[in-house]
């Protein structure tokens, strides 16, 4: 080309400035902290492609015009669009450490939080009060043992627990780390004093001894509760730590967001939600009510007035347990429920044995296997999808069933001239008609992509 020009193609420098102008604004108002950047460009960051896309097209069209060669993507920018999705990358990281430690606590607040723990007995506060007064205990960070006694005194004691990187550092501070007992009304409150309240250095290794009548609540955010010998109500709220609650005369209330609930010989009802690990409830008087999100083994044995399950996944509900409900690793079981039962999950491999009422169960993709020993008393509904479904009963039943099997076969062993079984050519099963010549209980059983076997128990 003449005087020495080249023919690669030329850019405008609109989308530079452009970008530069845009980033620049944005940045702007970040170093002011007007808006939170990260959260924008972690959306919306697709738009600096479609623009360079958009301002290519219109200089190529510009330049076609005029007869120039024009429009064409040049290193500069490549390595200026490379730039600027590093700086969004860190910008991205920023906002999001950020959220965290606004979320969490500040940066001094979290440094406070490193270092050893180191203990210190406390002095020992003992209180006279009415017997069944309300004590209520509420220590940001403590280990919360509390035992029930005849006499009426509230008596506190234990160890203090102060995080510093030495011994020395940790003695200077011991002082500061109180508990006081204070009455408001007829409540008495146990709670931290002074620095401790809101200084996350300190904690507690609490011993309390309640009247046995008293009322108890106890609130924590980090730290194991554990109760016995209360005869009364009890009410735990936490955010990490596990809970023990045993022989206990009253209902029982747990609001908890993380470790794992054992709670055993309960004359009233038990309540547990919120989120956490491992769920265990043995010998209620009363109902279990379970709502929330647990992750563990989840056990209910010996509860009188039957459980209530509800999660995002599972709606349960059986009126009467006298044996066991177990679910753990993608398995759920029940022994012995003489009552009504209802089940409504998903992914899950289900097994009953022995329900005494009605049964109506719902999954998809886990199959269900319902066992008797004895012939039910009462109808069962069984629906399933793309698993199998599995009811064994004894020789001796009487029932009338309907069965459905969508692209599945159905096994039958009980015979007789009245049930009769068709299939479809598109590979439908169904199963219509009446067995033996006693009371009869209604069967309904329907699925698909898996099969039903109906059994006989030996």
């Amino acid at each position: 080309m003449a005087n020495g020009s080249s023919d690669r193609p030329r850019s405008s420098g609109l989308f530079s400035g452009l970008l530069l102008i845009a980033i620049g604004v944005m940045l702007l108002f970040w170093t002011y902290r007007h808006i939170s950047l990260g959260h924008i460009l972690l959306h919306w960051f697709p738009l600096i492609l479609i623009i360079w896309g958009l301002v290519k097209f219109y200089e190529r069209t510009v330049s076609a015009r005029k007869g120039r060669t024009s429009g064409g993507i040049t290193a500069g920018e490549v390595f200026l669009v490379v730039g600027v999705f590093c700086v969004i990358g860190v910008v991205i990281i920023v906002d999001l450490v950020r959220e965290k430690l606004e979320k969490n606590g500040d940066i001094t607040r979290i440094a406070r939080n490193l270092g050893d723990d180191h203990s210190f007995d406390m002095d020992m506060q003992s209180h006279p009060i009415t017997p069944n007064a309300r004590v209520q205990i509420s220590l940001p960070r403590a280990d919360i043992n509390v035992h029930a006694t005849d006499e009426p005194q509230l008596s506190v004691g234990g160890k203090k627990k102060i995080k510093s990187w030495n011994e020395e550092s940790a003695r200077r501070l011991e002082g500061s780390a109180k508990v006081e007992v204070t009455k408001e009304g007829d409540n008495y409150i146990v709670r931290p004093a002074g620095a401790a309240e809101n200084d996350q250095r300190f904690g507690f290794d609490l011993e309390v001894t309640v009247p046995k009548k008293a009322p108890l609540e106890v609130k924590n955010e980090r730290g194991d509760i554990t109760v016995a010998g209360v005869s009364n109500s009890v009410s735990i709220t936490t955010r990490k730590g596990d809970i023990e609650l045993s022989d206990i005369d009253g209902s029982v209330t747990v609001d908890t967001q993380g470790g794992d609930t054992r709670v055993s010989d309960i004359k009233g009802d038990v309540k547990v939600s919120g989120k956490g690990g491992e769920v265990s409830v043995t010998n209620a008087t009363g109902g279990l009510t379970l709502n929330g999100e647990f992750y563990g083994p989840i056990r209910a044995e010996k509860v009188l007035k039957g459980v209530r399950f509800i999660s995002h996944r599972t709606d349960f509900t059986v009126s009467q347990l006298t044996g066991h409900m177990a679910i753990e690793s993608g398995n759920f079981e029940i022994v012995d429920a003489p009552g009504n039962l209802a089940l409504r999950t998903s992914s899950a491999d289900v097994s009953i044995e022995n329900a005494g009422g009605k049964v109506n169960v719902d999954n998809r993709n886990g199959n269900i296997d319902v066992r008797y020993s004895t012939p039910p008393k009462d109808d069962i509904q069984i629906t399933n999808s793309s698993s199998g479904i599995t009811l064994s009963l004894p020789s001796n039943t009487s029932f009338e069933v309907v069965g459905d099997c969508h692209s599945c076969d159905i096994e039958n062993e009980f015979s007789s001239p009245s049930l009769n079984k068709t299939t479809a050519k598109n590979g439908d099963t169904h199963l219509e008609g009446k067995y033996g010549s006693g009371r009869s209980v209604k069967i309904v059983l329907r699925t698909s992509y898996g099969s039903i076997t109906i059994r006989k128990t030996s």
